[in-house]
């Protein structure tokens, strides 16, 4: 599986956690330490997704290739400061592609997302639920992988209004039920609300003074980081740090 974290608080460099931490996501690409589900590494692309100072939409730099290969990003990331990112490695369920595309993280409007997991049965299983999507929707998905299934569905959701909390909260379920036993870690920031997610996989979460951090593995040996129990989300607004149960009566906890 994936890996990917995401930070909301003062700012930082992306690359603290991207590429100078002891077990940054770059160390998380090449030797991850809690590949749930199948693989060894993380080489079928990478992207970062940030906010910038000034406001406005969130910037994007994605690549289909290994994050240990790639010249550009690590000083980019060094040059950015931002209050609030996204950042994943990929490794590619068996029979999707690997293109650009394809890597987390996915973005419409003020949202960050990212997957970390696999839907059971795909594409068969979820073909009733991307029903409820336009066509237009499903003609122009990014990717023609579950992620970029999965961002459709919850975006519909978040375009229509919903809580962002009850939008995953009901997608989980709603999955879980079309495609049991998936793994459904999500990620999802509009730069002032981070969600992650839970089902089937691994998350920790790093609360500090400037700011909170989540991600599949603990990027040092800081012994502040905490691991998320199955079956919850991580809710993290101004007014602090919330852990909730997920349950499948598409309970929002809210």
């Amino acid at each position: 599986m994936c890996r990917h974290l995401a930070y909301l608080g003062a700012p930082i460099s992306p690359a603290e956690l991207m590429f100078a931490a002891p077990h940054a996501l770059l160390v998380q690409s090449y030797a991850p330490l809690d590949m749930r589900g199948g693989g060894s590494v993380n080489a079928d692309g990478f992207g970062l997704g940030w906010y910038p100072e000034l406001g406005g939409a969130p910037q994007r730099y994605r690549r289909q290739s290994p994050l240990w290969t790639e010249q550009t990003l690590p000083a980019l990331a060094a040059s950015v400061s931002t209050t609030a990112f996204v950042a994943a490695v990929r490794n590619g369920t068996t029979g999707m592609p690997v293109t650009e595309a394809a890597a987390a993280p996915f973005t419409d409007g003020r949202w960050l997302f990212s997957h970390n997991g696999v839907v059971r049965g795909w594409p068969g299983s979820m073909a009733g639920l991307a029903k409820s999507l336009d066509v237009t929707e499903l003609l122009t998905l990014e990717a023609p992988t579950d992620a970029a299934l999965l961002w459709a569905l919850l975006r519909a959701r978040l375009r229509d209004g919903a809580d962002p909390l009850a939008a995953v909260t009901d997608l989980i379920a709603e999955v879980e039920a079309a495609a049991p036993g998936s793994r459904l870690n999500f990620l999802l920031t509009d730069g002032t609300t981070l969600i992650g997610t839970t089902w089937t996989h691994a998350l920790s979460v790093r609360s500090a003074a400037g700011g909170v951090v989540l991600a599949s593995e603990p990027c040092d040996p800081d012994p502040a980081w905490t691991p998320v129990p199955d079956h919850h989300a991580v809710r993290v607004t101004a007014a602090g740090v919330e852990l909730l149960p997920l349950t499948l009566d598409r309970s929002t906890n809210s």
